[in-house]
């Protein structure tokens, strides 16, 4: 890949400095093992891709052979969006003769956080006396990650039937480097071929008698897995637990949300219109609260809010001036593309806003204890009071009118809004 720019590279010559010797010395060598050498830097050519640098989280030593054998390289594959603007990279290292790869991309996990180093590689000829100097594909550090391939099974260049990878050697695999899903994945289809054999086939069918089904229990699980809603838990006992933070904040987007609690740290008390008219409305309670650790939740809480409420305007006409120039952090932004939007449309759907404002509605239930008037966040998303109660009820709350309007409540256990039928006019 570096000689790729070989016909671009600017030469210059910087030799190290000479000790003074009165003893006869090679062309270009000294005495004590240092040489002059020619430092040329090669700059980022848009044509071309610059080199990349990926590293293994989990070990694997690709260069690992024994005396006896020598192991074959494994195929190192680059992959390139088609759109020039997006600059999205992803690599995967096939090694020989197994069923694991090991893929990283510029675009996920680590990589997506904000870049505050540039990185260059330098490569030294010691033959040529050369040390170029290369810049990192767009200043992006790798991590690979193991995944193991998704065909059942996988058959060796040869095609011989004995080097066959069956599925028990892939169950074996996905167990030592698969995710949790796929194992768990794994366990389901393990039971359900148990069928096959007859005792297993028969202890099987014992236990399936014992389970009484009810056609009331089936509908309501049907309902509630359709339901475009965040992550919930129907079993909560507490409110705290039905919407829990911790499944729609991850611990790795905390320190992308600190804004607001560095501006309670700085004592300052103006806060700006670019904040959401229901987090500026909070910021007199949050002061309040004595406890760091909640104090600090809540005001990730208002942050996320504020992004989840200006990535809604971004995505709509009559609220995109107000939202064009929000900073979002990279980590973030790509949550919300990823959770609101599909990759193959610019516009956002509706199903897809309504996920939003589902998002949006659990937070501030959090913010508000669980009780909360629906009338300033119905602002900021931009809906009537009526749209607003509807994403409220269909999270489980219970509408209720008082003196300063609307108060929404989250009861225990969860209850989702039966749908309601027709009735057939004779």
């Amino acid at each position: 890949m570096a000689d790729e720019y070989q016909s671009e590279e600017d030469e210059f010559k910087t030799p190290l400095p000479l000790q003074k010797s009165k003893k006869k010395i090679t062309e270009n060598h000294h005495e004590d093992g240092a040489i002059d050498i020619k430092v040329k830097r090669i700059s980022e050519k848009p044509d071309r891709i610059s080199p990349i640098v990926a590293y293994f989280s989990s070990g694997y030593n690709p260069c690992a052979q024994s005396e006896e054998d020598v192991v074959e390289s494994p195929k190192v594959t680059v992959y390139k969006h088609k759109a020039e603007a997006k600059k999205r990279l992803q690599v995967v290292v096939s090694p020989p003769g197994a069923n694991v790869e090991f893929v990283g991309t510029n675009y996920s996990g680590e990589a997506a956080a904000r870049q505050t180093c540039m990185y260059s590689l330098g490569v030294l000829d010691k033959e040529t006396q050369t040390l170029r100097i290369l810049p990192i594909a767009y200043n992006k550090i790798i991590r690979l990650e193991p995944r193991v391939k998704g065909s059942e099974t996988v058959e060796s260049e040869d095609s011989d039937s004995d080097k066959v990878i069956t599925k028990d050697r892939m169950a074996k695999l996905n167990r030592s480097f698969g995710t949790k899903d796929a194992i768990n994945r794994d366990k389901k289809r393990h039971a359900l071929n148990l069928g096959d054999d007859p005792e297993a086939k028969e202890l099987l069918e014992s236990k399936l008698n014992k389970v009484d089904v009810k056609t009331s229990a089936l509908e309501s699980t049907s309902s509630i897995v359709a339901r475009n809603i965040p992550p919930y838990d129907a079993s909560a006992t507490t409110p705290e637990e039905v919407y829990p933070i911790e499944k729609i904040i991850g611990k790795g987007e905390y320190n992308f949300l600190q804004d607001i609690h560095r501006l309670l740290e700085q004592g300052t008390e103006a806060v700006t219109d670019a904040y959401p008219v229901f987090v500026r409305n909070r910021l007199d309670m949050l002061r309040d609260i004595q406890d760091e650790t909640e104090k600090e939740t809540m005001s990730v809480v208002l942050s996320f809010i504020t992004h989840l409420v200006k990535f809604n305007d971004l995505n709509q006409m009559n609220g995109y001036e107000s939202a064009k120039d929000h900073k979002f952090p990279g980590i973030i932004r790509q949550k919300c593309e990823s959770l609101f939007k599909d990759s193959d449309v610019k516009k956002m759907h509706d199903e897809k806003r309504a996920l939003l404002i589902s998002y949006v509605v659990a937070l501030t239930l959090h913010v508000d204890k669980f009780k909360t008037n629906p009338a300033d966040i119905a602002k900021d998303l931009r809906i009537s009071d009526v749209n607003i109660r509807k994403h409220f009820e269909n999270l489980g709350c219970k509408i209720s009118r008082g003196k300063s309007g609307s108060l929404a409540t989250l009861p225990v256990p969860l209850q989702f809004p039966q749908a309601m039928r027709k009735k057939r006019k004779r």
